[in-house]
């Protein structure tokens, strides 16, 4: 996989990126769970065994972005075969490169590795993150339903999103 180094270089994550990726994940996510008040967040609290058995299923294809040998940026995906519809989870950055565009790289890069049959692309993100959903709404993805989270210090809401891939 290629990409111009300033934006990284596309590459198919596997076990041997899990630790890293894990951080990444980590440091990603820290902002969110901030924003939500909710120090659990599924991301923050997802274990190095859980991950590697996530990245081992042939229903997930995870994508990363490097810039030498540093891992910037990913995404997961999960479909099933034969599904018309996948979920697409865990875009992170690197928090000091977020802004640069490697999430809409690594967002649109996902929407051309689902399978065939899938026509459908799903994902969530909270209430409170706007960047997020601005990203998402900019690419066609519209607001579907929400579901309410209760957490550490209250509660708030999960706004899931699709878009019908053409």
């Amino acid at each position: 996989m290629t990409g111009r180094p300033t934006e990284g270089v596309l590459v198919r994550l596997g076990a041997e990126d899990a630790r890293e990726l894990l951080t990444l994940q980590r440091s990603a996510y820290a902002e969110q769970a901030r924003l939500h008040d909710d120090p659990a967040l599924p991301p923050l609290v997802q274990t190095l065994a859980e991950l590697l058995a996530e990245l081992a299923s042939p229903e997930v294809t995870a994508l990363g972005l490097r810039r030498g040998h540093r891992l910037v940026a990913a995404v997961r995906v999960h479909s099933a075969a034969g599904a018309d519809a996948a979920d697409l989870g865990r875009l992170v950055v690197a928090p000091d490169l977020q802004g640069q565009g490697l999430g809409t790289r690594l967002l649109l890069t996902a929407e051309t590795v689902v399978p065939e049959s899938v026509r459908v692309l799903r994902l969530f993100t909270g209430e409170h993150s706007a960047s997020n959903l601005r990203l998402y709404q900019r690419h066609g993805y519209r607001e579907t339903h929400r579901t309410t989270v209760s957490a550490h210090a209250g509660r708030y809401a999960l706004i899931h999103l699709a878009k019908t891939l053409t």
